[in-house]
């Protein structure tokens, strides 16, 4: 109950035995989360305690299932042994996983970042810190702004699992969908400024601040403490494994916020899925959990500079041109394990001997891998300085291959870890427990030789144990070492002290073993432990190796080619497919398109029905500059990119209730942040803005929201697609501004989409075509279509007034109200309801038509057609 009120806000594991226990409400949830049987501690009593338990040997999987389901767990575990206690056991929790902190296999999907989070924002100061830490493999970063809604922009996009708040803190209205994993902690102890640079200098053993780049960012450095505080009292140690903390350097990455990132698809479909539909399905072709996280954290963070580009993109060329190399590497890196994690666990100490068997197989491939990146030709420079820095490790690899076996056991405990030779005290251990029996028969043959005692017998009972027996008939022949113990009718039993110590030996060897075997592991595993910056440089090395196979292999079976990168800031793409469309559809059924954005143009004006392609065509652009700047081939034939500092996508709209947003204030939203940050090297995709509202305010805003784009640094590199067709009156306006469109083709009432991107706008919309492809009935469809010729012909009629109103004030003569009654007659829309008082039933000739009717207004002087407009005035009341 005391533990309890220590962890309140934690299932706690109670271990009692062979189970880990819980008890009264923590055992209600357990039971109803994990689908276990509830119980009760005294069921026959008239308040009953409520229990459950799973057994201490395989709960990670009912760890990792409470973990999934957003619970904290203490685990308390005995720390003193159960047969030297006097009372109760004394135990204490010796851990508490959160989903942010843990570094189990079981509770981590190995190719993704499991980060922990820390917000901190400072009203007073205006602006705030962001802390992210990936507490399994050590990697930490983090960075301070002065926008308090970006900062949560960065939060959404590294989405982790756990953030930390400061109490009393109200997160913005606009993100409250990460509301469930944010964990509320008192400011005073977590967001302390002093602790926090305390635990940072300590961690990182630092002598200032200003060396780790942190002395003038105090936000920063309050939610890096908190982050350590935490990771602190979860895990009851101090962070050796923790790497040195830079602050992340805005200016090197092209920018991509969690609105694009969702748009294009990246990593999940529009629909919440993985898998199919993402670039990611299509492009992650590493072999390793390390390779597979990095390639993750460049999708997110593309390189903005030429320099890191070109280097990684001229690496990736060499390996997709050298087949046989590639496939050299692959079959190494399919062996390596996640050295990332299992070097945090290590360093924990909660690695199990098959962490330490992993980890040696890892090691055992990094020669071959040397002697492959040795053979190639004409290194380029990232090979050159990976070979520079490698390390075999062969020192490690040696102490862990003399050491363990070839297949150790998952627990401890179990034994049957160490390779005979390793320790002498555990080889004779060893052989007592599994060769007891044949020492007895050595040291019975020995005594009957010794001694000349050919009968001499070798017997076991519970009271003596083990003895030599012999007859009374050569009684008077027992050795001076031999010791009586019992006289029976025909023979004696005897006790040697050599006996005896064999017997005490065998009787507490198996447990002599295990205590060896746990001090041997402890001190092996402390040994690589103190290896671990070697590890940690060694896996960087392999996931970055496993980065440039994996973008070459993805080249190589989709097809791709080498971009080139542009100083200007034009967009030349010939042939340009959609990865993840191309991979579903397959490549004899995908239309690629060229797409060209040079001098003066900067904006497409992109026209064209629905289904047509027109959002395929504004993804694949922004996809294939997000690849080119990750140092990948992109699906093209060729292409030339124009380096982004940001790529915005307002693509689709949804309503996002819970923020109490509909679709149009969604994608308001998204268009003010993009008209706000957008800069001259930005690339921006939009996709029907302003279909959320009324037809005429869409069109307004569309059109000002275009204008504002051309006019805005000499134009931004914009794809503009849209249905209002008045907007294509704008490349009049513009020289930055060019008309496309996706070609159709009518054939016996029905159209065919041609997918291409052509110049020039739409004739029309076809709407009504591309609800009858959707199988709206035939005779809702030819109902529409008979409302829309109706709508047309008024349209037509409107112009032709439209245009005898322009002449008539071109020739001086102002439209009075009789002329106006006689345009809304001849069009059909006059209908007389309001001229009661002239005697004209509804649907009749107003008299005054009928006059006007009549004139000749040609033979008119001035003076008699104003005379006749009082009169016609004056008629018309």
């Amino acid at each position: 109950m005391q533990i309890k009120q220590d962890y309140p806000d934690c299932l706690l594991f109670f271990r009692m035995g062979d189970f880990y226990e819980l008890f009264f409400e923590d055992a209600e949830t357990a039971a109803r989360e994990l689908q276990i049987t509830l119980t009760a501690r005294n069921p026959n009593a008239e308040l009953k305690v409520p229990m459950c338990g799973v057994p201490y040997h395989a709960c990670e999987e009912y760890l990792r299932q409470l973990l999934e389901k957003g619970h904290k767990v203490a685990v308390c575990d005995q720390v003193e042994d159960p047969g030297a206690a006097k009372g109760l056991v004394k135990r204490e929790v010796t851990r508490v996983l959160t989903p942010g902190t843990v570094v189990e296999d079981s509770s981590l999907e190995a190719r993704e970042n499991n980060y922990l989070g820390a917000l901190f924002w400072d009203t007073s100061r205006g602006r705030g810190g962001l802390a992210w830490a990936e507490f399994s493999t050590g990697e930490w970063t983090g960075l301070e702004l002065k926008n308090e809604d970006e900062l949560w922009q960065w939060l959404q996009k590294i989405n982790p699992s756990e953030i930390l708040v400061a109490q009393g803190y109200e997160p913005p209205r606009a993100h409250v969908g990460l509301q469930p994993r944010i964990n509320f902690v008192p400011a005073g102890s977590y967001f302390e400024p002093r602790s926090a640079r305390e635990m940072i200098l300590r961690s990182q053993q630092a002598v200032s601040l200003q060396v780790l780049d942190l002395e003038d960012k105090p936000c920063l450095v309050r939610a890096c403490g908190a982050i350590l505080m935490y990771m602190v009292q979860t895990h009851k140690k101090e962070l050796t494994h923790l790497a040195s903390f830079k602050p992340m350097n805005l200016t090197r990455y092209l920018y991509l916020d969690e609105v694009t990132i969702r748009n294009l698809e990246l990593f999940r479909t529009l629909g919440g899925q993985k898998g199919p539909g993402t670039l990611l399905h299509v492009l992650d072709r590493t072999l390793t959990p390390m390779g597979a996280r990095y390639l993750q954290t460049r999708l997110r963070q593309p390189w903005k500079e030429p320099g890191p580009i070109n280097d990684n993109q001229q690496t990736v060329d060499c390996l997709y041109k050298d087949n046989n190399l590639r496939e050299l590497l692959r079959l190494e890196l399919d062996q390596a394990y996640d050295l990332e994690r299992l070097n945090t666990r290590i360093a924990l100490n909660r690695c199990n001997p098959k962490d330490l068997a992993a980890l040696l197989r890892s090691l055992q491939i990094l020669p071959g891998i040397k002697k492959a990146l040795q053979g190639m030709q004409d290194k380029p420079g990232l090979v050159n300085k990976t070979l520079e820095n490698w390390d075999d490790m062969q020192d490690l690899c040696f102490t862990l291959e003399k050491a363990l076996v070839e297949n150790p056991p998952h627990l401890i405990t179990e034994g049957g870890i160490f390779r005979s030779g390793y320790d002498s005290r555990l080889d004779e251990l060893i052989e007592l427990t599994d060769h007891g029996e044949s020492k007895l028969k050595e040291l019975l043959e020995k005594e009957r030789t010794q001694n000349d005692l050919p009968k001499l017998k070798l017997g076991y009972n519970r009271v003596f144990g083990y003895y030599f027996e012999l007859s009374r008939a050569v009684k008077d022949s027992v050795p001076e070492h031999f010791q009586r113990r019992q006289t029976l009718a025909s023979s004696e039993r005897y006790l040697t002290p050599e006996l005896k110590d064999l017997e005490n030996s065998m009787l507490s060897a198996a447990e002599q073993r295990k205590s060896r075997e746990m001090d041997l592991f402890g001190e092996l595993r402390q040994f690589v432990a103190g290896h671990g910056s070697r590890m940690k440089k060694m896996s960087a090395c392999l996931a970055r190796i496993d980065y440039w196979q994996g973008l070459a292999s993805a080249a190589r079976e989709w097809n791709w080619s080498r971009p080139v990168l542009s100083k200007d800031i034009g967009m030349q793409i010939k042939k340009g497919r959609h990865p993840a469309i191309e991979a579903i559809q397959g490549r004899s059924g995908y239309v690629p398109n060229d797409m060209y954005l040079e001098d003066p143009t900067r904006i497409l004006l992109i026209t064209g029905p629905n289904m047509a392609g027109k959002s395929t065509v504004l993804r694949q652009t922004a996809i294939i500059a997000i690849l080119a700047q990750m140092g990948s081939f992109v699906p093209a034939r060729e292409a030339s990119i124009g380096l982004c500092d940001r790529i915005f996508s307002r693509v689709g709209a949804s309503d996002n209730l819970a923020q109490g947003q509909s679709t149009f204030m969604v994608e308001m939203t998204e268009t003010a942040r993009i008209l706000r940050q957008a800069t001259r090297r930005s690339l921006v995709i939009l996709d029907e803005i302003g279909r959320g509202t009324s037809t005429y305010d869409g069109l307004a805003l569309a059109w000002a929201v275009v204008e504002e784009l051309a006019r805005k640094h000499e134009g931004i590199r914009t794809l503009f697609a849209t249905h209002y067709h008045e907007l294509t009156k704008l490349e009049q306006e513009f020289s930055v501004l060019k008309n496309y469109n996706i070609a159709v083709k009518e054939w016996k009432k029905e159209i065919v989409f041609l997918r291409r991107l052509v110049p020039g706008p739409a004739d029309k919309s076809y709407g009504i075509e591309v609800a009858r492809l959707a199988g709206v009935p035939d005779r809702v469809v030819d109902r529409a279509r008979n409302i829309l010729e109706d709508l047309e012909r008024q349209k037509e009629r409107k112009s032709v007034v439209r245009e005898q109103r322009k002449t008539m004030f071109e020739q001086g003569m102002s439209m009075g109200p009789a002329q106006k009654v006689k345009e809304d007659v001849q069009s059909g829309q006059y209908t007389g309801d309001n001229d009661d008082k002239h005697g004209v039933k509804k649907g009749e000739e107003h008299p005054v038509v009928s006059r006007l009717a009549g004139l000749d207004i040609n033979s008119m002087t001035p003076l008699e057609a104003l005379n006749l407009l009082a009169e016609l005035k004056k008629e018309a009341g």
